[in-house]
């Protein structure tokens, strides 16, 4: 029996629309429960779909800033945030979340 190939799932790879990264780092800030760096890291990979050298032009950051912000190993600052959902073609937005009846 031939031995099955396996590769690394990569979902930038699979983020080629605006909606479909929207939809994306929707998803994120769901299942983020406060955790910045886990959001950082869905934006790392919606940068890395985009292209991280023109995010890191776009954002006015170094390339290389760019990919420690993302790396989901810290929580990089809001306003680091700000920038690269600017960069990426995205916006934020609030709603009121649900109370627990």
């Amino acid at each position: 029996m031939p031995k099955t190939k396996t590769s690394r799932y990569d979902v930038a790879e699979h983020l080629r629309t605006p909606e479909e990264m929207a939809a994306y780092l929707e998803a994120c800030l769901e299942e983020a429960n406060g955790d910045a760096a886990f959001i950082a890291k869905g934006l790392g990979d919606i940068a890395r779909a985009k292209g991280m050298s023109q995010v890191a032009r776009d954002a006015g950051l170094s390339r290389e800033s760019l990919y420690k912000a993302l790396s989901g190993e810290r929580s990089p600052g809001f306003d680091t945030i700000l920038k690269v959902i600017g960069a990426l073609g995205l916006k934020l937005h609030a709603e009121p979340a649900q109370a627990n009846t």
